[in-house]
C-alpha cells in the first residue's frame, strides 16, 4: 500500500470517498467514525497526526460535521464528513486522538449543540451556561434581535 489511494479504498470502511483533483472527501457514519480515527493515527504509512479544521453545517434536515486532517510528514490531507440525526446530534469526540479537537468541539456544542461522547471537558465556551438553544442552526429564532434563518 504505497499511495493513499490506496490506504483509502483498501483500510478505511466508509459509505463513499470522493477524489476531486487529489482531494479526497470521505463520507461516514458517526460508527464508522470511530474506527477511523484510530486508521488515521496507527497506519504507518499515512498518519494523519494533525487536525487542521472541525466545523458543522446544518443541512436543515440533519447536521454534518466536517473534520479537516493533515499528514504532516507526507503533506496528505482528507475531509470527512459525518451526518448526524439533527433532534439528537451526537457523535464520539475527536480529541482524544488530536488535541486541537477539544476546542473546537465545544465551540460546535456550543453554537450547534452537536453532543461529543467521551469528551474530558465538554461545556459552552462562548455563550453563557443559560443560554438557550443554539444560534447557528438555520431554526435558531432570536426573540430579542428578531433574527430568523
Amino acid at each position: 500500500m504505497n499511495t493513499l489511494t490506496d490506504f483509502l479504498t483498501n483500510e478505511i470502511l466508509c459509505e463513499k470517498i470522493e477524489d476531486i483533483k487529489g482531494n479526497f472527501i470521505i463520507y461516514c457514519s458517526p460508527e464508522q467514525w470511530i474506527e477511523m480515527m484510530s486508521s488515521f493515527k496507527s497506519n504507518k504509512f499515512f498518519v494523519f497526526d494533525y487536525m487542521y479544521c472541525l466545523t458543522c453545517v446544518d443541512l436543515k434536515d440533519s447536521l454534518e460535521m466536517n473534520y479537516f486532517l493533515r499528514a504532516t510528514s507526507t503533506l496528505d490531507e482528507i475531509q470527512i464528513k459525518v451526518k448526524l440525526d439533527k433532534s439528537n446530534p451526537k457523535i464520539e469526540t475527536a480529541s482524544l486522538h488530536w488535541d486541537t479537537a477539544d476546542i473546537l468541539e465545544r465551540e460546535v456544542y456550543d453554537l450547534f449543540g452537536v453532543f461529543f461522547s467521551n469528551h474530558p471537558n465538554l461545556k459552552r465556551i462562548i455563550l453563557p451556561e443559560d443560554f438557550e438553544g443554539f444560534p447557528l442552526r438555520k431554526d435558531f429564532v432570536d426573540p430579542i434581535n428578531l433574527i430568523k434563518l
